[in-house]
């Protein structure tokens, strides 16, 4: 499993610095459905203050369920296929691009190595909207509050540490008061209970891509073990990022010809619930192994990078992360 690390290790490194030219650049929304709602009052609503009312009927149809996403075409482009970055739960698309404290995100990471990037905001996530969300699904938004990731991503220790201002050990996680809050604005609402809306928005986006990397991150692994296995003609590799959740068991063997990554940070065994989340994924791994598919797990601290926290792609140290990533990548033939 070293080999591809270090057939590749003589990769120039590029200068965070280095300007990215771009073939391309440009937005686009996909997926979602239409329903029909009936039996609903007529309203008048004041849309602004001394305005004149506006009588709303809100029966009709409407559509629901659609995703935003943003593409970036570099010049030179070497990636062979498109790299689709997906996040976490409570989050959107702004997790790939720039890290709390003002650093470039992994999507100027990719860019400079010549991938063309796509970074979406999932269903009612962020750009993707919120039509008719509770009314169809059910359930209730979800936030988090201020301490919630501090003590349940791995950058504190432990129940009361945001209080107390304690951070893990060597935590990577940029936790100045300024970039922990710059962090927490990004955090939107969400619903457990929108997965199945969310999974058709995801394979409509690769509909709309064609053959790609998927790389996902937290709440998004299991979109995207899903996804691939739904459409693994769509799927040119998984890069996961410590995914939440697996895919379906009975149909790991659609996964055979998808090259799988599995990426896991530091604090985990001391954690409550990361153990477990980490052992699923690697259990899933195995199957996938098992049904002629190929699976590497990387496990950041056995390979001397420490100090990750859940935010991987936002921590101090996430260059070297995915230089990683990269090198796996090309390892895989999708890199020239």
């Amino acid at each position: 499993m070293r080999r591809w690390i270090t057939a590749l290790a003589l990769l120039p490194m590029m200068a965070a610095a280095e300007p990215i030219t771009l073939e391309r650049f440009g937005s686009f929304h996909v997926g979602g459905r239409e329903v029909v709602v009936s039996g609903q009052p007529v309203r008048e609503v004041l849309f602004s203050p001394g305005g004149v009312p506006a009588r709303v009927d809100p029966n009709g149809t409407y559509l629901v369920g659609s995703m935003y996403a943003q593409f970036m075409v570099p010049r030179p482009l070497r990636g062979a296929a498109p790299l689709l970055m997906w996040h976490g739960g409570g989050l959107s698309g702004v997790s790939w691009e720039t890290t709390p404290d003002g650093r470039d995100g992994w999507q100027h990471f990719f860019l400079r190595r010549g991938w063309h990037v796509v970074v979406s905001d999932a269903v009612e996530r962020g750009r993707a909207g919120w039509t008719q969300i509770p009314e169809q699904t059910g359930g209730t938004a979800l936030t988090l509050t201020v301490d919630n990731p501090w003590e349940r991503f791995r950058i504190g220790a432990g129940t009361g540490s945001f209080a107390r201002g304690e951070v893990l050990p060597g935590n990577q996680f940029p936790t100045d008061r300024e970039s922990y809050m710059n962090f927490m604005r990004q955090v939107v609402p969400r619903f457990t209970t929108t997965d199945d809306m969310t999974l058709a928005a995801y394979i409509a986006l690769l509909e709309r891509t064609g053959p790609s990397v998927v790389m996902a991150h937290s709440q998004a692994g299991l979109f995207a073990w899903r996804a691939a296995q739904a459409r693994p003609d769509l799927v040119r590799a998984l890069v996961l990022v410590e995914p939440a959740a697996v895919g379906d068991a009975a149909q790991v063997a659609a996964l055979r010809n998808v090259p799988v990554l599995l990426v896991y940070g530091d604090y985990i065994a001391q954690d409550a619930r990361w153990p477990t989340i980490r052992a699923n994924g690697v259990r899933f791994g195995e199957a996938v192994r098992a049904a002629g598919g190929h699976v590497d797990v990387v496990d950041l601290p056995e390979r001397g990078i420490r100090g990750n926290s859940h935010m991987i792609m936002m921590d101090r140290n996430s260059d070297e992360v995915a230089e990683v990533i990269q090198q796996w990548l090309g390892a895989r033939g999708l890199w020239r």
